[in-house]
């Protein structure tokens, strides 16, 4: 059950009058935690929040290089399919050139701490 309806429920549970201001805060702030707690563990968005440049394993912007540390496949398999798409009227330059403007470079130590345990 989505939250918007759990909280729509519960909203009409208490104008009802079945359950009181007490009850209604409690039960609303436990759907509300639940929620933030499933959001949190989502790994799809986790990945894409970890999404960075490298600044260690690079050719031009480092796009190649973050991709491989979040997903696990080799930076080269990643070079190889913009490549690839580079092919396809232009369409992994285009989206190349996107994820360097709008993808953050990764911080300074945390890239040297990265080539040394690779």
């Amino acid at each position: 059950m989505a939250i918007s309806d759990e909280l729509g429920k519960l909203g009409e549970l208490h104008q009802r009058g079945i359950l009181s201001d007490e009850e209604f805060s409690r039960a609303k702030a436990l759907v509300l935690s639940q929620a933030t707690r499933s959001g949190a563990k989502d790994p799809g968005v986790a990945a894409i929040n970890a999404l960075q440049r490298s600044r260690s394993d690079r050719w031009l912007g480092g796009v190649c290089g973050g991709l491989s540390q979040i997903t696990g496949l080799a930076a080269w398999i990643w070079r190889l399919l913009f490549a690839l798409l580079v092919l396809c009227a232009g369409a992994g330059g285009l989206v190349y050139l996107l994820l360097w403007i709008l993808v953050p470079e990764e911080d300074a130590h945390l890239g040297g701490d990265r080539a040394q345990a690779g």
